[in-house]
């Protein structure tokens, strides 16, 4: 690694996994942390953010964690006051949490699509709302946000709220962007394909009869590479757009599906 975020506080959301093996944010909030930064790892499972934790602190990185429920003001605002005090500054949000109920309208009721929208697109504009004026005040920052090609797709599995909530992370990405790229603050959005992760697996699985395999078969023959991908290809690109590398890209939604959306 080319330890290019030292010196750098990385908040990570949804850092933990939600069931065996690495999802987006845990993968992510180890390879900041390989990088050099400190992460402040932030989860509604205390547990699986310190599962993070121990493995970040195993290879001689920094990590706290925090338990929030990123859907509410009250919360977010307490994950920026205690990694103020924990760490002194932030420079890096990386908004990863997300839930994924299956269904299209008939199927979708209005508490599923409250919630998915609640937990999937508001928590980023309070994250936003709530970290973004710390990085004015220290002259710049970095805001990647965890969208997905189901914002500009429609995939097999359909899963309407959360394809809505994915459009709006999209557009609220662009919002910002537009508004403070004079001051020095960047804001993309990654947008993963087809991943094989512990939230896929746990979100998915009931829409396929319950079948890991045959949902990973599925899956896979729907990728022109073969297969899925991974969630150390979503975080390699954040540590990527959260370097100066990436100084000059802001407002981008960028794909990461294994060429999948040239084709659907």
């Amino acid at each position: 690694m080319t330890q290019e975020l030292v010196g750098k506080v990385a908040v990570v959301t949804g850092a933990g996994s939600v069931g065996e093996g690495v999802g987006n944010g845990k993968a992510a909030a180890i390879l900041f942390a390989r990088e050099g930064a400190k992460v402040f790892a932030v989860d509604y499972n205390l547990a699986a953010a310190v599962e993070t934790q121990r493995l970040i602190e195993g290879e001689g990185g920094l990590c706290k964690v925090h338990k929030a429920d990123v859907s509410l003001a009250a919360e977010c605002q307490g994950i920026v006051d205690t990694c103020l005090k924990t760490y002194g500054r932030i420079d890096i949000l990386h908004n990863n949490v997300g839930i994924e109920l299956a269904g299209g309208l008939a199927e979708t009721t209005e508490a599923d699509w409250d919630r998915t929208l609640a937990v999937n697109l508001k928590s980023m504009f309070l994250l936003c709302k709530a970290i973004i004026p710390i990085m004015e005040a220290q002259g710049g920052g970095v805001v990647i946000n965890v969208s997905s090609i189901n914002s500009i797709r429609t995939l097999p599995a359909l899963s309407l709220a959360y394809a809505a909530s994915k459009a709006g992370v999209n557009a609220l990405t662009r919002e910002i962007a537009v508004e403070y790229a004079k001051k020095g603050i960047r804001i993309n959005a990654i947008l993963p394909g087809m991943m094989n992760t512990p939230f896929v697996r746990a979100a998915l699985t009931e829409a396929y009869g319950g079948d890991i395999a045959e949902m990973t078969r599925f899956r896979d023959a729907r990728c022109p590479t073969g297969k899925q991908g991974e969630s150390w290809d979503v975080a390699h690109l954040a540590v990527f757009l959260a370097s100066d590398r990436a100084k000059y890209i802001t407002g981008a939604e960028v794909v990461v599906d294994g060429g999948q959306t040239l084709r659907i």
